[in-house]
């Protein structure tokens, strides 16, 4: 689709809903940034499906016919106050509740053979300095889950490490609930969609042209 890394698009990813809820924040968001350009690129959405089965397959799909210079895969994190950099993907699939298809696998590898774990590409403590620096709460997590979000968050990198291009980031932003999602669940945070809208302009606009990440303090005692 794109020859010249330059002029390669975005892609953003978010999750139909699951778990009962009748939306899914991430897919809210990101649906409204399609077809944007942010630091002159095209911004592409498509919503992966709460599955085992699809959602690696449509992700590959999209990274053939994109052939994007920047991932920002995003999931729902309820009752998580913040937006949550996500640092590191595992190769495990432990799954709390089945998947939107009943599938609910138990300590299965995302990918048979491959590594324990890959680090976000992303620039993580400059993405959480510039979300801090436009008023807009977020952290540096340690921890994706071990639900779909990591097998996405793990598949993407590990996609993305046998293509070989080190130019191209890829990376996993978790966002709490919606409102009206919090007004459901008792004593949840939550976070409106304008925010997380200005947080994935902001978070893309720092991703593109942060070429060395900052040396920041962002671990946790526990």
């Amino acid at each position: 689709m794109n020859a010249d890394f330059d002029q390669a698009p975005v892609l953003l990813t978010g999750f139909a809903p699951f778990g009962g809820e009748a939306s899914n924040p991430s897919w809210e968001a990101v649906q409204r940034l399609h077809g944007e350009r942010i630091g002159g690129r095209l911004v592409v959405a498509h919503c992966l499906p709460v599955a085992y089965a699809g959602c690696l397959p449509q992700l590959r799909e999209r990274l053939d016919a994109l052939r994007p210079a920047l991932v920002l895969c995003i999931g729902q994190a309820g009752g998580r106050a913040q937006l949550s950099i996500e640092r590191i993907a595992i190769n495990v699939d432990d799954a709390r509740i089945p998947d939107n298809q009943g599938r609910q696998p138990i300590d299965e590898p995302v990918i048979a053979g491959g590594p324990a774990a890959y680090f976000s590409s992303l620039p993580i403590k400059a993405l959480r300095a510039a979300l801090h620096e436009a008023g807009i709460p977020a952290e540096i997590s340690q921890s994706a889950g071990t639900y779909l979000c990591n097998h996405v968050f793990y598949g993407l990198l590990h996609e993305l490490h046998l293509r070989g291009d080190a130019r191209v980031r890829g990376g996993f932003i978790h966002i709490p609930y919606s409102p009206a999602q919090a007004a459901r669940h008792a004593g949840a945070p939550s976070l409106d969609s304008e925010h997380v809208v200005r947080a994935l302009r902001v978070m893309v606009e720092t991703a593109l042209s942060t070429h060395v990440d900052r040396r920041l303090a962002g671990g946790a005692e526990h």
